[in-house]
């Protein structure tokens, strides 16, 4: 069995994490991270390097909303939201999404 973790084609994560957001409800960076990790069953895993570009460009995009909170361990920490505007984007990027890997299954499945 190959130990290689898949690669996450680009915006996939912003995609995740929104979904994250809209089951979990707010979140800081290091429990979005966490979380999408254990669905992933460990099979992605995701940096500060990688989180926190993506929490920034949704910010900066509108779909998300941070505020200061306070973590679990006292620490000072950004708690994120997802906005309407989020929700939309959501919606949309899930209709996408199913539509591209039902294509990339057709054509597995065909040229085979």
């Amino acid at each position: 069995m190959s130990t290689k973790r898949p690669e996450v084609p680009y915006g996939t994560l912003d995609l995740l994490v929104l979904k994250t957001l809209e089951s979990m409800g707010p979140l800081n960076g290091y429990r979005i991270a966490r979380r999408i990790e254990q669905l992933s069953e460990n099979l992605l895993e995701l940096n500060q390097g990688s989180i926190y570009p993506a929490l920034l460009r949704l910010g900066q995009k509108g779909w998300i909303k941070a505020k200061w909170g306070v973590s679990e361990t006292k620490r000072k920490v950004k708690i994120y939201t997802l906005t309407r505007s989020g929700r939309r984007q959501l919606k949309s990027g899930v209709e996408d999404w199913e539509k591209t890997t039902a294509l990339v299954a057709r054509m597995l499945e065909v040229n085979s």
